[in-house]
């Protein structure tokens, strides 16, 4: 049975427009969650969990530089993401939501929180968030290189269409046992054209921009230092490439949580960092966890 229904808006924001995915559910809206996607995907990166929140609005940007967003390239930075995320609830009419944000999108959220207090009820940070563990001293390069591995190289790639680009992804090991339609579109949509050929939307300047600033920068750390909004981070044991351990080994995790008591913690076994938002069973884990925080920011 069909949940929701998909639209797009394009919303102003400094340097042009940014694209906006709205899935509406069938029927009255009893809420609003605000879906920030990871440092090289998309708004399309979420239909999994919109389908699993009936009467649940969930509003997802393309961040800029990113999707149908990727004219938008900088200088980018989390405060930037955060100024956007409150442009974008501004012109949906939206005073407050609860915000989920995976990989990238959980560090957006922490600085959206921060600097747009009145704006966010509560936080869902899905594998992301709170700080990786990344070795000091990398050049920009290195610290994406490390970080992203082959998602990063990938963005320098050309394919021919997009059949060659799905081709490419079928070998990647994070969806080895979770190949879907939705899956496909959510990579059809990540092609752009490049000449003669085509190149995944996600500008390469953007994603260093960001990587460095969420990992080295002053606003996360300076959010997380003052946090005040009920959040729970959920994380998963493997990584972008299906290995273990995934972006937060239990050792660094103990003292991260440790020194961020406000932070809830749930590890959630048998996927990766990619499947836990784009897979069934991964979904239906995620989106009983927003179901609960819609809940709790009722009371």
């Amino acid at each position: 049975m069909t949940t929701h229904t998909h639209r797009t808006v394009d919303v102003p924001v400094a340097g042009g427009m940014l694209r906006v995915g709205v899935w509406d559910p069938v029927g009255p809206a009893r809420a609003d969650v605000l879906a920030v996607h990871g440092v090289t995907a998309s708004h399309r990166a979420w239909p999994f969990v919109a389908e699993r929140l009936p009467g649940v609005r969930v509003i997802a940007p393309d961040l800029r530089g990113r999707g149908r967003s990727n004219e938008l390239e900088g200088p980018a930075g989390m405060a930037v993401h955060a100024a956007d995320l409150a442009a974008v609830l501004d012109a949906l009419d939206v005073p407050r939501a609860v915000v989920a944000g995976h990989s990238m999108g959980g560090f957006v959220a922490v600085v959206f929180a921060h600097r747009h207090a009145e704006r966010v009820s509560r936080l869902v940070l899905v594998d992301g968030g709170l700080p990786l563990d990344v070795p000091q001293g990398l050049d920009p390069d290195e610290l994406v290189s490390t970080i992203l591995g082959p998602t990063a190289a990938r963005l320098s790639m050309r394919f021919a269409d997009v059949r060659e680009y799905l081709d490419f992804w079928r070998q990647h090991p994070a969806f080895q046992q979770d190949w879907t339609p939705e899956l496909e579109d959510y990579l059809a949509y990540d092609l752009v054209p490049a000449g003669d050929a085509f190149r995944p939307a996600t500008s390469y300047s953007t994603t260093v921009d960001d990587t460095i600033d969420m990992n080295t920068g002053s606003a996360l750390r300076d959010a997380l230092a003052e946090l005040r909004h009920p959040a729970v981070l959920v994380t998963v044991p493997r990584g972008l490439l299906d290995q273990e351990p995934g972006l937060y080994p239990p050792a660094h995790l103990e003292r991260v949580l440790a020194a961020i008591p406000g932070v809830r913690h749930e590890r959630v076994e048998g996927f990766n960092h990619y499947t836990i938002v784009m897979s069934a069973e991964g979904a239906d884990a995620v989106a009983s966890v927003i179901e609960r925080e819609l809940e709790a920011a009722r009371d």
